[in-house]
């Protein structure tokens, strides 16, 4: 069984959002009507829930090696990973813990491995940016001669198609770094330090 609608020879699928706004709720249990402020505590309480469990695993997996292990697109037998990231992350059977005392269903631990995981995915993109900005590093990082930018180009996958800016920008982030510890970092993970869940994305989502 699949929730997906069959496609013909050329048509692709998009998935579009819309916002709406939220005047009450009902209490499952008791049946009480709540108002929008309550609505608004009880969403916002969610959220904050929903953003910690994120951030233990990001915690936890925000290393190259268990990046690296999304990005292929496979499991440890082989078999190719689910397209939706929390799917993905329970095939590789990376979980989400609640605070203690705290019992949450399985629609906000799917939040949770969904934003977790789409933060681990974009981040081997950055990752592989960075590791050809470092192995790379010019004498002068505010002004690369033409042959150390055919070095950074070639260094970087898809580089000889990527605009300056960008590798401009993540230039001056490792430089800001450098003059900070007095050193190059060792990755992008170093760089940009343990990211966080967001309480916006979690809404979204609820």
């Amino acid at each position: 069984m699949t929730g997906k609608l069959p496609l013909a020879e050329g048509e692709v699928s998009r998935t579009a959002c819309a916002r709406a706004l939220l005047r009450s709720g009902v209490d499952e249990e008791s049946g009480e009507v709540l108002s929008q402020a309550v609505l608004a505590q009880r969403i916002g309480w969610c959220a904050d829930l929903v953003v910690g469990m994120v951030s233990g695993l990001l915690a936890e997996r925000w290393n190259c090696a268990d990046v690296e292990v999304l990005a292929s697109g496979h499991d440890a037998g082989g078999r190719k990973l689910p397209s939706n990231a929390w799917m993905a992350l329970r095939r590789l059977g990376w979980t989400v813990t609640a605070p203690a005392g705290v019992r949450v269903n399985d629609r906000v631990v799917r939040m949770a491995q969904e934003q977790a995981g789409r933060i681990l995915r974009a981040a081997s993109w950055r990752a592989e940016l960075t590791a050809g900005v470092l192995a790379t590093w010019p004498a002068d990082p505010r002004q690369r001669t033409a042959q150390e930018w055919e070095q950074v180009r070639k260094a970087v996958p898809g580089g000889e198609h990527l605009p300056s800016g960008v590798i401009k920008s993540r230039t001056r982030q490792v430089a800001r770094f450098r003059a900070v510890n007095g050193r190059l970092p060792v990755d992008v993970f170093e760089l940009e330090g343990g990211p966080k869940g967001r309480a916006d994305a979690a809404v979204g989502r609820v």
